[in-house]
């Protein structure tokens, strides 16, 4: 006999989305100059359809994205006195599979810029953290391979359950508890990581967005912003709400709506806009240029939304 769903632990799902995504404001990229918006990874729906480039091309810029990337992180360490006091490592090692991540992989929700800034703060907080706590054994050095390969696991554990999973940062949490180089750092260690991100996704910023588009997106495929924006439509409402004639207007308005049902129906934007309206959860996936709605009790992972948005994008 079958538990009760409550009980099954394979089947429980843990998506912070579910919460935070209401609370993350809605993209502001739309309302920037076009310029900035670009290189911040928005494209106008109504723009030209850039062709999806060949692996050449892909690889050539991806070089240039990674040697720039690291190259910069180098140059700025080296310029930092508290870095150079401390003995910080120039370029930490998980920067580099980072950089292939961020520069070739650039679709993947691993690359995106919650997964590759706050995977890498998870994962360092937690490898510092495991790495001060088996510190504190008298047999450290004994054991000091067990800590290591308990900070990766919980590492992975975290930013499973966040949705920041960035397999780079994993080698940082490791690297937290079993390298000297970064042992002696203690929380020190998050400087140096989190700067690295910064001027990688800066380069990211600039080099992928020439012929390509990134980030595809930068909390989640999902919208966001819902709680702010039914807070403001609640306002209207409820100033609008004591107009009797407003209410007679709009009653002439639906019934002159369904007249113009035919017209609506010939302008392809017009008629997703009505289904949408009409049926707002009705069991269908609607996928146009720059938009993708699902309904609303269909639980999509991070990739399968990711996915669909790509596909989004070639229309």
């Amino acid at each position: 006999m079958p538990l009760p769903r409550p009980t099954r632990l394979s089947q429980w799902n843990v998506d912070v989305d579910h919460v935070l995504g209401p609370m993350v404001p809605a993209s502001v990229l739309p309302h920037l100059p076009s310029a900035l918006g670009h290189f911040l990874g928005h494209r106008d729906p109504a723009g030209p359809v850039h062709r999806k480039l060949g692996n050449v091309a892909m690889v050539f810029w991806a070089a240039i994205g990674v040697f720039s990337s690291l190259a910069t992180i180098g140059v700025v360490a080296q310029h930092i006195p508290a870095f150079q006091s401390r003995q910080v490592p120039t370029i930490i090692g998980s920067l580099g599979a980072a950089a292939v991540l961020d520069f070739y992989a650039i679709e993947s929700p691993l690359a995106q810029p919650r997964n590759a800034v706050l995977g890498q703060l998870v994962s360092s907080v937690i490898g510092v953290g495991i790495a001060k706590l088996f510190a504190l054994s008298a047999h450290f050095e004994a054991v000091r391979w067990l800590g290591a390969a308990l900070a990766c696991a919980v590492a992975t554990a975290a930013m499973g359950l966040t949705g920041t999973v960035h397999p780079p940062a994993g080698a940082t949490a490791l690297l937290a508890v079993l390298s000297d180089d970064f042992f002696h750092l203690g929380w020190f260690l998050l400087a140096p990581v989190m700067l690295g991100c910064a001027l990688m996704l800066a380069v990211a910023l600039v080099v992928n967005n020439i012929q390509r588009r990134f980030p595809v997106y930068w909390w989640s495929p999902e919208e966001t912003g819902g709680f702010w924006r039914r807070g403001r439509e609640k306002g209207e409402s409820d100033g609008s709400g004591g107009s009797s004639n407003e209410g007679d207007s709009r009653r002439d308005l639906d019934g002159a709506g369904a007249g113009a049902g035919a017209s609506a129906a010939s302008r392809p934007g017009d008629l997703e806009s009505s289904v949408t309206e009409k049926k707002p959860n009705g069991r269908r996936v609607i996928i146009s240029r720059d938009l993708v709605q699902v309904p609303d009790d269909m639980d999509l992972t991070r990739e399968e939304m990711l996915f669909l948005e790509v596909i989004s994008q070639q229309l």
